[in-house]
């Protein structure tokens, strides 16, 4: 039987942890971000897509959503709010991070972001499995990036699998099968093409601007279709992560929207 989900990932930010007083450098916040769709309506991500290039008499390329004018991305966004899909993010702040030098490596801040998508992905799939609708399985697909070893990744979920016994991870393997984890190119994909959307709208609202500024709208519109499990969207759909960082998410006066739309 064919996989009953499909997951599109994607990223935005950087995995640099050079900060500066400005607000320059390296991003404060990376994201990595997830839509799943069950695969019998995979074909709804075309016709999204298809249809915001109609919306917007846009060229038949690829969407790129930091390319995008503001006026542009708010139909986007409005969009996938509205379709059968569901959007689960990882941010991570890097500035919270008590050890970064381990972080620092090369790939183990993704790694691990990907871990604890994956993690959340998983529970979500288990949450909407149907029976005789695929074989409960969800098919993973990342977004090709240069500086990656997808090759690497899946010697990695490989690990966690075989350390599961053990604790750790908590990533259900009945949903994913680490071998069959890819990557594809963002343009090749239509789902990848969202997934960048709704990475960049979780950035957007939490990386400020040079100048201060953060644009939470976009992250606030996606709240129907972040992942909820028992009504909580935070920590499931949403996970912040390291525990360090919630004492800034409490009171930074920029990620008021947070605390109101995700409580």
């Amino acid at each position: 039987m064919p996989p009953s989900f499909v997951a599109y990932i994607d990223e935005s930010g950087d995995e640099g942890f050079v900060f500066q007083p400005d607000r320059r450098g390296s991003s404060r916040w990376f994201v990595l971000a997830a839509v799943v769709t069950r695969r019998s309506l995979d074909l709804d991500t075309v016709k999204l897509v298809d249809t915001l290039r109609t919306t917007l008499a846009w060229e038949r390329r690829p969407l790129h959503f930091r390319k995008l004018k503001h006026e542009h991305r708010i139909p986007y966004v409005d969009l996938i709010a509205k379709a059968r899909v569901r959007v689960l993010a990882v941010a991570v702040h890097k500035e919270s991070i008590q050890e970064p030098e381990t972080f620092q490596r090369r790939s183990v801040l993704y790694h691990y972001a990907a871990r604890l998508l994956l993690e959340r992905v998983c529970w979500c799939c288990r949450d909407h499995r149907r029976a005789a609708e695929g074989d409960g399985t969800a098919e993973i697909v990342f977004s090709n990036r240069a500086s990656t070893s997808y090759g690497d990744l899946r010697e990695y979920f490989a690990l966690l699998n075989r350390k599961s016994e053990v604790g750790g991870a908590e990533i259900d393997w009945s949903v994913i099968d680490p071998a069959a984890v890819r990557s594809a190119n963002h343009e090749s994909m239509m789902g990848l093409q969202i997934a960048d959307a709704c990475a960049s709208s979780f950035y957007y609202a939490l990386q400020p601007t040079p100048h201060g500024f953060n644009e939470p709208r976009y992250a606030v519109m996606l709240r129907p279709v972040v992942y909820a499990h028992k009504g909580r969207r935070l920590g499931y759909g949403l996970k912040v992560w390291p525990r360090e960082a919630d004492a800034f998410v409490q009171h930074a006066p920029e990620l008021a929207w947070l605390r109101e739309a995700y409580p």
